[in-house]
């Protein structure tokens, strides 16, 4: 493929260097070698490795000893991890945001995101508009980062999100295309409306029991795909990288 010209050449080598990854055509282990990646997309090694150090930082790649890298291999416990950790800020989030009061306009935001969301998981019936939930619950989620304020804190946050399986969108592709997990649903959107009243009461440590809960649904969803429904885990982002 000829490479491509333009200013944009790191941001297209790692969406599609990303892509790469999460769709498992790069497989767990798999060694990276900077001419043939450069060929395959189209890009010249220049933002190519930039796009490979993004990666590494985020946690999709490790670098070897001798340079070059190779795509990461994550454990079953290296998910739970991640997604613990992120529960873990994710209380710390909400009750900081409760004890510290909530600013009215991003109150009344999240208040708007809920109902939307009721919208597409309690009134609407069957089949739903995933894209549209998905875009509502991470603006929902980063609401209640933004709530809490702090650089500190939300720095940690965007690191602990920036593995896939971790993030709070993760498992709803799976959530959908599986009616065991459409539950979970119902049983998330009530702990969104939970969560915001205790952050609304000044309630902080109900706040970060709720938050720290919703997460864990996360934990719930991924061990069904692990031992009950495998063939839902090309539908969770990176749970292609996981060693069987």
């Amino acid at each position: 493929m000829p490479h491509r010209k333009g200013k944009n050449q790191s941001l297209i080598a790692l969406l599609e260097l990303r892509d790469l990854i999460l769709s498992g055509e790069l497989a767990a282990g798999e060694r990276l070698y900077e001419t043939t990646l450069s060929k395959r997309i189209g890009i010249s090694r220049t933002p190519l490795r930039q796009a490979l150090g993004t990666l590494e930082h985020e946690g999709l790649l490790e670098r070897h000893p001798t340079g070059g890298h190779s795509v990461r291999t994550f454990s079953f416990d290296d998910v739970v991890d991640a997604i613990e950790i992120r529960g873990l800020l994710e209380g710390a989030a909400a009750r900081k945001a409760a004890e510290r009061g909530g600013d009215p306009d991003k109150l009344a935001e999240m208040r708007e995101l809920l109902a939307a969301l009721d919208k597409i998981v309690v009134i609407t019936a069957g089949d739903f508009d995933l894209p549209t939930y998905t875009d509502l619950n991470a603006k929902f989620h980063d609401c209640l980062t933004q709530l809490a304020g702090g650089r500190t804190l939300m720095r940690e946050l965007e690191r602990a999100n920036r593995l896939p399986f971790a993030s709070p969108s993760a498992f709803l592709d799976a959530q959908a295309a599986s009616q065991e997990f459409k539950q979970s649903m119902l049983i998330a959107q009530s702990q969104h409306r939970d969560l915001l009243e205790a952050i609304e009461a000044g309630e902080g440590a109900r706040a970060e029991f709720i938050a720290r809960e919703h997460a864990r649904l996360a934990l719930k969803n991924l061990k069904y795909v692990m031992n009950h429904d495998r063939s839902l885990m090309e539908k969770v982002p990176g749970l292609s990288l996981v060693a069987e």
